[in-house]
């Protein structure tokens, strides 16, 4: 009743006679007490609030709710070095409790510790790596922190029968975080067909409200054949419950013929994974060529450390490394695997491994192997 009264009619008076009463009943009942310490705190009773949360931590400082609303007491009223004093007592109880380690994670901000706060996000997501909140305060840290990045990447592609040269593949990446969200620029390199061509690039990723992000691209290139001469592709991310996303959007490839490309995907984290489901659906006048990806990360640390698995079938667009293949007449059948392995160290780098495997019909009814791996390296400052 007392909470009913607090939370539907913000009737905070009446919700704390109401804990009186109960407290009568049953004097040792810290739940009430910590309630009735949060209602002082509502009502700017700062030092009746606090003298509430003691008493439940003198008789049991273990109470982890105690901790949880005395630290919201200090912090709300800009007392960082109280709040971040009881998070430390709490975590000697509680060391991986992540609701104590995220409003530690704050208070650093707060107190302009940023690489402290840092580590402490770092050490929450090991910990649950699906904790938005900590996730979203990484992000927001990495933001104001390192607003660029430079990186690079190299890709080596061996077919044993399709074609008789090695294909190598490279970019420069620069991105800058701004107000709207991502925006990047890329330069890439192709040598295969024993040939070599550039390809130049921009993306973002803009933020439209909450839950809900963008994604757009726009390539050309004057070597086609080694590349499309344009490339673009735009997607919206919504954010869903219980740790759904979803995706749909679409792809654009131009080599003599436009090529247009629809994409579905489907999220899911649950504890240290996340699975996502794709489809690539391409139509014509005969048919529509179907793609299937599915791909599971196993995140060891923050939003970079992780090790992925994938499987699929069909060509990819998003693959700019073999998108080039979808300049075909004929719809190719293709069965792949891949593994990628990311991490982030000192703050600034980020390194990511990738292999792959993939049974690729080069022509109807014949097939080869193409195996590819791959490296990059990117730089925050």
């Amino acid at each position: 009743m007392a909470r009913k009264k607090a939370f539907d009619n913000k009737d905070y008076i009446t919700a704390l006679s109401i804990c009186n009463i109960a407290l009568i009943k049953s004097p040792e009942y810290n739940d009430i007490k910590i309630f009735k310490g949060r209602l002082y705190n509502w009502l700017g009773q700062v030092d009746s609030a606090r003298d509430n949360f003691e008493q439940v931590l003198v008789k049991d400082p273990e109470d982890l709710e105690a901790y949880l609303a005395y630290i919201d007491l200090e912090n709300w009223n800009d007392h960082y070095e109280q709040a971040l004093s009881l998070t430390q007592k709490g975590l000697v109880y509680h060391p991986t409790s992540t609701q104590l380690l995220l409003k530690k994670a704050k208070i650093l901000l707060n107190l302009n510790k940023p690489i402290e706060a840092n580590q402490v996000i770092n050490q929450l997501l090991k910990i649950e790596p699906t904790n938005t909140a900590a996730r979203a305060l990484g992000e927001k840290f990495r933001n104001e922190t390192s607003k660029n990045a430079i990186g690079f990447t190299y890709d080596y592609f061996y077919f044993d029968k399709q074609f008789s040269d090695p294909w190598h593949l490279g970019s420069i990446d620069y991105r800058r975080q701004t107000k709207i969200g991502s925006l990047g620029a890329h330069l890439n390199y192709a040598n295969r067909f024993n040939r070599s061509g550039m390809q130049y690039e921009i993306d973002g990723y803009p933020r439209i409200m909450n839950h809900v992000n963008a994604y757009f691209s726009f390539a050309y290139s004057n070597d086609v054949g080694i590349f499309a001469k344009y490339r673009g592709g735009t997607s919206l991310y919504i954010a869903l419950p219980k740790s759904f996303d979803a995706e749909i959007g679409f792809r654009y490839l131009f080599f003599s013929d436009a090529t247009w490309i629809y994409t579905l995907a489907a999220g899911k984290y649950y504890k240290n994974w996340y699975f996502v489901a794709r489809t690539y659906l391409t139509p014509s006048n005969q048919n529509i060529s179907q793609s299937y990806n599915l791909t599971a990360r196993y995140y060891f640390g923050g939003a970079n450390d992780f090790i992925a698995l994938g499987v699929g079938t069909g060509i990819s667009p998003d693959e700019t490394t073999t998108d080039i293949l979808l300049n075909s007449t004929y719809k190719l059948i293709s069965q792949k695997v891949s593994a990628n392995y990311r991490h982030a160290f000192k703050n600034n780098y980020v390194v990511s491994l990738t292999a792959g495997w993939v049974n690729q019909e080069y022509r109807p009814k014949m097939k080869g192997n193409q195996i590819d791996a791959g490296m990059s390296l990117l730089y925050r400052f």
